[in-house]
């Protein structure tokens, strides 16, 4: 069974890349903010830089190791690169650019459905052809490991959900280790079998999509998942929930235990909008005028001065929501959690 391991030590400009991880057959996403060193950990694998200490080792077979004095050269290890923004060969065809990663083209070019792109040249391609592409020359080296550099980050967003599912079929297809780096969590969620978030050069957690967004570690990776995170107050209160203050005299409850500075987390999808308060089961309800409504896909993104709601189109038809009015943001006090804030630093 493939595997990839890694145990390394790599200073970048701000920091000290500081990262061990292992994979099986699996595909393992890394997210986090611009300049964490998610594309350094793919070029550190892959040879392009050098750690300062540590080991990179596929199946056994060592790539790199410090203590040994160990250290492949890129064209020696088995990792198949998927650049961002494709970096493909402008001069040369479809075809030639599949067999410049050192195979056959044809049998790659049928296997991504691609053959009749042969002879065109990469600027007489679409987004999601020019990913393609640039998959079949990573291929074409027959790797034991592959690596993606932000690759749904070039498409536009009609083309990103059907290539998304595409790229997921073909990765489980594989089965063979596989990194990949994103900003978006939708994407690494869609994708991966686990995701990592990484900050600073650290991992602040490693688990499943649904661990990360059920149980987040900390704030950091609440907010990589899409939460919002809000900081605050936290007090008891005499009926068992916990109060939480913010924005001035705001108050909202969870049942999350908490005493003093903490952020509350909530999901976007757990907020319901309406124009007037309802009589339900939500405990917490905030009135607040609408910021912007952006569409994505069969859901509208609803910012408000305190948080955002996503709901479904159809919702947000139904209220005929606009900019500048009005309404009242709901959630239940379970949809409420509470960590600590001293995340920012």
């Amino acid at each position: 069974m493939a595997s990839l391991r890694i145990d390394l030590s790599l200073p970048l400009r701000a920091f000290d890349l500081e990262l061990a991880l292992e994979a099986g057959p699996e595909t393992v996403a890394l997210v986090g903010p611009s300049g964490s060193g998610k594309t350094s950990v793919l070029r550190a694998i892959a040879g392009l830089v050098r750690p300062a200490r540590g080991t990179v080792a596929c199946s056994g077979d060592v790539w790199f190791d410090s203590a040994a004095g160990i250290d492949r050269r890129p064209e020696d290890r088995s990792v198949g690169f998927v650049f961002q923004e494709y970096a493909l060969f402008p001069h040369l065809s479809v075809d030639r650019n599949v067999s410049f990663g050192g195979g056959r083209s044809d049998e790659l070019l049928r296997r991504l459905r691609i053959e009749h792109l042969a002879r065109a040249k990469p600027s007489e391609l679409s987004g999601g052809e020019r990913q393609r592409v640039a998959l079949a020359r990573a291929l074409a080296r027959e790797p034991r490991v592959l690596l993606l550099d932000e690759p749904m980050a070039a498409l536009d967003p009609h083309t990103r959900g059907k290539v998304r599912a595409e790229l997921h079929d073909l990765l489980r297809e594989l089965a063979l280790p596989a990194l990949l780096v994103t900003h978006d969590f939708e994407d690494a969620a869609a994708l991966a079998d686990r995701v990592g978030v990484l900050v600073e050069g650290r991992l602040r957690q490693v688990g499943a999509p649904a661990e990360l967004l059920g149980s987040p570690a900390d704030p950091y990776v609440a907010e990589f998942a899409g939460a919002n995170v809000i900081d605050g107050i936290a007090e008891s209160s005499r009926d068992g929930l916990t109060r939480f203050r913010f924005d001035g005299e705001r108050v909202v409850y969870s049942t999350d235990a908490a005493r003093g500075r903490a952020a509350l987390v909530l999901y976007p999808w757990d907020v319901s909008l309406a124009r007037l308060r309802a009589d339900d089961s939500a405990l917490n309800h905030l009135e607040g005028e609408i910021l912007s409504l952006v569409q994505v896909g069969n859901r509208v993104r609803v910012r408000l001065p305190f948080l955002t709601a996503e709901i479904t189109a159809a919702s947000a038809e139904r209220l005929a929501l606009r900019p500048g009015e009005a309404v009242v943001a709901s959630f239940k006090a379970t949809q409420a959690r509470l960590l600590p804030s001293d995340w920012r630093g």
